[in-house]
């Protein structure tokens, strides 16, 4: 699964992605609304999770703004506006749940799964290509033609997430630290090689034929051996 989160108290951002994270859920975070609205309207998502207060463009303005160029993704509006009236601007607006801060973790969890499988599609269990797939359920790297698996730590699983999510598609080094390490991270890009030398391991011993191909001086793809 991957969210969206759109939440400008970063201290409150970084929680809430390490919860998803533990979870493995996927999650880009952005901390304006504008930005909510352009990465939403961009990128396809299995859920977002939107504050209200949010610089530039609020959070009832971005989720009216999304319903109208017909993005259908599930909405959570997670907010410390607890009136009635809040709650019904955003039900009214679009939201699929309304949960009030502080939350309990397990709470936001639960209201997540809960409002993706009342979407008008199923969040994505799984990723493949080629002879390999992605289990999120488990954190599996497996080659489907030979019963081979192999686990995936935390930030292997997001980076080849990525990689599936974008086959044969040459990722920028920057896009992929981002993703991975976060708009604000001051991660080196030699953590990005690290990685990425771990999953070329990885697919290597599970027998795949898919292979992860460095082009000098812009990024990485995925690619599948004849």
């Amino acid at each position: 699964m991957r969210v969206l989160l759109v939440e400008d108290e970063k201290n409150l951002s970084a929680a809430v992605c390490k919860l998803l994270e533990k979870e493995r859920i996927t999650v880009d975070p952005v901390y304006t609304g504008n930005d909510g609205l352009d990465w939403a309207l961009s990128t396809e998502y299995d859920a977002i999770i939107l504050d209200v207060m949010l610089p530039g463009m609020d959070g009832f303005s971005v989720l009216r703004a999304l319903r109208k160029e017909k993005v259908s993704t599930p909405v959570l509006m997670l907010t410390a506006r607890t009136a009635l009236e809040d709650r019904l601007t955003g039900l009214d607006s679009g939201a699929d749940y309304y949960l009030p801060k502080p939350f309990e973790s397990a709470e936001l969890i639960s209201c997540l799964h809960a409002i993706t499988r009342r979407g008008n599609r199923a969040p994505m269990m799984s990723l493949s290509f080629g002879d390999i797939t992605l289990e999120q359920k488990d954190g599996k790297l497996k080659n489907t033609e030979k019963a081979q698996e192999v686990k995936l730590g935390a930030k292997e699983y997001q980076l080849m997430e990525i990689f599936l999510r974008n086959p044969a598609q040459i990722l920028a080094k920057e896009t992929l630290q981002d993703r991975v390490w976060g708009l604000e991270s001051d991660a080196e890009y030699n953590n990005l090689e690290v990685y990425v030398s771990f999953l070329r391991k990885k697919l290597s011993f599970i027998g795949s034929r898919v292979k992860i191909k460095a082009t000098r001086g812009i990024g990485y793809s995925l690619e599948e051996e004849a």
